[in-house]
């Protein structure tokens, strides 16, 4: 015999169960998962319980590797993973929401919960995350170039709306209330580092979720720790956490915490085990004796703790976003490997094992075998031809073609990443030389009649060149988008080039191209073509090489050494942006699944310099570049 209960309760930002059948003997069961504010410990189905949390972002791992990884972070010890929700991955274009392959969120928590692991998730609509625009959809700023991003906007609200309903509704039947793994769900992200201070707005965006929501998880926000970041980001009927890495004192970063969050748990939502690091600096690392001092002083006192990165993955494609602001332009890498316990490929590290050591002196370890590293393919070199020029007026990846008097922005341009091409003609040279003034975001390379004069850098704070006399009198500036500002009061941030002038005159009457690179299959079939190595002095250029991947293909990682600046493709999959001159990233990592048995294609699109060697290789060893040791105090 089966009776029927239905068990609830009300607290502050609690969830709790749903209706369940048990057996006649009355055993209490029911899923749920709640704050014990006398107790000061969450209650997972009735008992309780602490996490200790692994983050793992499904968008930087090809989906063939979900389960490895996440089965990877239980034998560690943890109990759950936190991942953001990617608003730009799942809705590209107003309306158009993707739910399929790499962005399949379902059944990502799926497989989470098939490996033991529940889930805190973060859907935003910000997630910063060092993705371009924080995880915004760039065509927020097309359609409302005055948008108030992350505010009570009335724009803003009417798109969050919309996107965090969609959200909801997928995830809905995995909230732990009905049965699944979504203990926590996150409203924003690290808003008290945001300006803009909008209480009205996180109120408001609050009971977006508590619709959907209720009481089936636990509403939560996560700042930085002090009272000043929690002052903003604190929202009445959430659960109040902080972040902060090994640098950070402990219990006074649970101090500030308890300022607004007086009794429960003891939260740490971002504990950094490693770091970001962007182009031009050394590789980000943290001591791995700083991660478990830190760890165990937090477990000690019954706190609970999400690793920020455990996994960190690649910024495929054209995903990685910069840091800056007030004239800084800090662009990221496309590795995130964030010197995390498991590396880009999934491998596990020593700090990896330490860390699985001090969880086990806390809480009990699975039964799992352990992981070791895996097989690395070496494909050895490939020899590259070129065999198209981008700027050529037949190229397949000219999508976009408008005119104007001034340049447009990419944004206006419906160009969400890659490159514009903007061109107009010069007038007669008043002085020798001129000089050529463009703001320009990010990076553009100036030609003149069709030759390479120089280089404007949003990074170098370079807006100015010298054109000597005769200079020509055709202007193309080809700008590149290095990745939308993730973090600060200036996300806002469109691309493209303004305030065009010469020697102070303005110049007008443009002609704009913009580039996508989503097909690359034109280029397969084309024949080789003469261009000389060295400096690319008319324009980047797509090369192209093949090679052969003699059995099940391995993990491997192309060395793009020797070459300039580009954007590699592996059977048309784009690995990221490579920039070996300026590093510390020489590598790109190349999973497995983006391989095949037989013969593989291998394309660049080199901007600046092409290798003497023409050659680029597959090796069987990363190189993030020269390691240095920091620790900073946010994500």
């Amino acid at each position: 015999m089966w009776s029927l209960i239905l068990v609830t309760t009300l607290a502050l930002g609690s969830a709790v169960s749903k209706t369940v059948n048990l057996p006649s003997n009355n055993t209490e069961w029911r899923y749920g998962f709640e704050v014990d504010y006398e107790n000061n410990q969450f209650l997972l189905d009735g008992k309780p319980f602490r996490y200790v949390s692994g983050s793992f972002h499904y968008f930087r791992a090809p989906r063939q590797y979900w389960r490895d990884r996440l089965r990877k972070m239980r034998a560690a010890g943890l109990n759950a993973v936190s991942t953001y929700v990617e608003w730009s991955l799942h809705e590209p274009e107003p309306g158009q929401f993707n739910w399929a392959g790499d962005a399949d969120l379902v059944n990502f928590l799926n497989i989470a919960q098939e490996e033991d692991l529940l889930v805190l998730l973060r859907p935003g609509p910000y997630i910063c995350a060092e993705r371009d625009l924080g995880g915004l959809p760039y065509w927020l700023l097309r359609e409302v170039p005055d948008i108030k991003l992350r505010t009570k906007d009335v724009d803003f609200m009417k798109y969050a709306t919309s996107y965090l309903n969609q959200v909801l509704e997928k995830v809905k039947p995995l909230l732990r209330g009905n049965g699944g793994p979504i203990i926590m769900v996150q409203v924003e992200n690290e808003y008290g580092s945001y300006n803009a201070c909008d209480t009205e707005y996180m109120d408001l965006l609050k009971e977006v979720f508590v619709r959907k929501i209720s009481n089936k998880a636990l509403l939560y926000t996560t700042d930085g720790a002090s009272v000043s970041y929690l002052r903003c980001g604190f929202v009445p009927g959430a659960y109040a956490t902080v972040d902060f890495g090994t640098s950070s004192n402990v219990s006074a970063s649970f101090l500030s915490m308890r300022l607004y969050q007086p009794r429960g748990p003891l939260v740490n939502s971002e504990f950094y085990p490693g770091w970001l690091t962007h182009w031009g600096e050394a590789f980000q690392r943290v001591k791995t004796g700083a991660v478990t001092k830190t760890l165990r002083e937090m477990l000690d006192i019954g706190a609970s703790v999400n690793f920020y990165m455990f996994y960190g993955g690649t910024n495929f494609g054209f995903t990685s976003g910069a840091n800056g602001g007030a004239g800084v332009y800090n662009p990221q890498l496309t590795s995130y490997d964030y010197d995390a316990p498991l590396t880009e490929a999934g491998d596990p590290t020593d700090k990896y094992f330490a860390i699985r050591d001090v969880i086990g002196d806390y809480l009990s370890l699975p039964n799992m075998s352990l992981p070791t590293v895996s097989p690395k393919g070496n494909y050895g070199p490939v020899l590259l031809e070129p065999v198209q020029k981008l700027l050529d007026s037949r190229s397949p990846f000219a999508a976009i073609r408008a005119t104007g008097d001034l340049p447009e922005t990419f944004e206006a341009l419906s160009v969400n990443q890659g490159f514009v091409l903007y061109e107009t003609n010069l007038p007669p040279p008043t002085s020798d030389p001129v000089i050529l003034r463009a703001m320009t975001k990010d990076r553009g390379l100036v030609y003149v009649d069709s030759q390479l004069c120089g280089t404007l850098s949003r990074i170098d704070k370079i807006f100015t060149i010298p054109l000597e006399s005769p200079y020509g009198r055709h202007l193309g500036l080809l700008v590149e988008n290095q990745g939308r500002l993730n973090f600060g009061n200036e996300i806002r941030d469109f691309k493209g080039i303004s305030n065009v002038t010469v020697n102070d005159v303005p110049l007008i009457g443009w002609n704009m191209t913009g580039y996508t690179f989503s097909d690359v299959s034109s280029l397969r079939n084309l024949t080789a073509m003469p261009i000389e190595s060295g400096t690319l002095s008319s324009g980047p250029v797509f090369l192209r090489g093949r090679f052969t991947v003699p059995e099940q293909p391995l993990d491997t990682f192309l060395d793009t050494t020797g070459w300039g600046k580009g954007v590699a493709f592996v059977n048309g999959h784009n690995l990221g942006r490579y920039w070996p001159l300026v590093g510390p990233q020489i590598t790109l990592y190349v999973p497995a699944p983006y391989l095949r048995t037989g013969e593989n294609e291998l394309i660049i699109l080199e901007l600046e310099y092409v290798s003497q060697t023409r050659k680029m290789k597959f090796q069987t060893v990363p190189n993030l570049g020269t390691m240095s040791v920091t620790q900073s105090l946010g994500n």
